[in-house]
């Protein structure tokens, strides 16, 4: 609705100061021509609203204003109770302070709406860990913790190639990303290193293979124009780009694909049918050595079509295993 869209509208100006027309357009899922409409709505119901104009211009609400339209409803309460994972808030320690503040939202809440919110909260739960949690060792995150938020550059040393080197870094920590249950700290490499690491002033290390950190309390300031969130997609993106590919086109039965659709570093790139609950798909299965530990896995149910040299792969693999097998019987 209309009207909800220039509540949240006024209260991202209030709460972040200045946004452009395509930052507005881009969290409120509209047009750009929408938002100009609705600062127009906003100027004539008396909200004062205006625009600065120049590369760093942006919509602001004049100084000083603040809305009162700040009542929550009841689905906006459950998806801010319903909002936790408790690992990475107990890896921060906030249980505590999360719960108070849980607590805190309801008592400010019309009454009215009580019993809506633990109706909900009693019939949806989110449990945000994987099924096989890895171990992650996190123990260095509280001194990365205090470091980031006081400014301070921290020493740090890192194991990278699965545990084979160590290397030392003097870090600007700039903050900190998790990703399922997995920490990670982006920091900028200290400006008297920086001569040694050009190609890689900003980097993203595992909190997990931190062996050791230290706080320098030699202060530093961040970059102005930094956004963590921005950065991270970025990051994700070029790390997307790098990953191995490898493609191969197989005909398999109904009852398979629905498998091949829950494999997590699978991707299906082209999907047809192919005669009666059979279908034909392309997939991008990072390696072939991956593919064809895949296809021996899944046996007489798949078939190759393309590449010509997966099949010729699967094939050797499966004399070999057979092979194995008849040597130790």
């Amino acid at each position: 609705m209309r009207a909800d869209r220039l509540i949240r509208l006024t209260l991202l100006l209030q709460n972040e100061g200045k946004l452009t027309t395509a930052e507005l357009s881009q969290r409120l899922e509209v047009s750009e021509r929408t938002i100009l409409r609705d600062m127009d709505a906003l100027s004539a119901s008396g909200i004062p609203v205006y625009a600065e104009r120049g590369n760093r211009g942006g919509w602001r609400l004049s100084e000083g204003y603040r809305t009162r339209l700040t009542g929550l409803k009841a689905s906006e309460l459950v998806t801010l109770l319903l909002s936790t994972h408790s690992q990475l808030l107990s890896d921060l320690d906030m249980n505590n302070s999360f719960q108070d503040a849980q607590q805190k939202i309801l008592a400010a809440s019309p009454a009215t709406i009580h019993p809506t919110i633990q109706s909900i909260r009693s019939k949806i739960h989110i449990d945000g860990a994987s099924w096989h949690p890895q171990e992650q060792d996190a123990s260095q995150l509280e001194l990365i913790q205090e470091a980031l938020f006081a400014e301070q550059k921290l020493w740090i040393v890192y194991t990278r190639d699965e545990g084979k080197q160590s290397v030392e870094r003097t870090l600007c920590p700039l903050g900190l990303v998790a990703k399922r249950s997995v920490w990670y700290l982006v920091g900028r490499v200290d400006s008297s290193e920086h001569e040694r690491h050009q190609q890689a002033e900003l980097r993203t290390y595992r909190v997990s293979r931190i062996e050791v950190a230290i706080q320098l309390h030699e202060p530093f300031t961040p970059p102005a124009d930094f956004d963590l969130a921005a950065y991270w997609e970025q990051s994700t993106r070029q790390f997307r780009h790098t990953l191995p590919h490898y493609e191969a086109i197989l005909r398999v039965p109904s009852n398979l694909l629905s498998r091949i659709k829950q494999e997590r570093f699978i991707h299906i790139l082209q999907l047809e049918p192919y005669e009666q609950d059979w279908w034909e798909l392309k997939l991008d299965l990072a390696t072939s050595q991956y593919a064809c530990q895949l296809l021996l896995g899944w046996g007489s149910e798949a078939r190759i079509v393309h590449p010509p040299e997966l099949k010729k792969q699967v094939i050797e693999a499966a004399h070999q295993l057979i092979a194995a097998y008849e040597k130790d019987s």
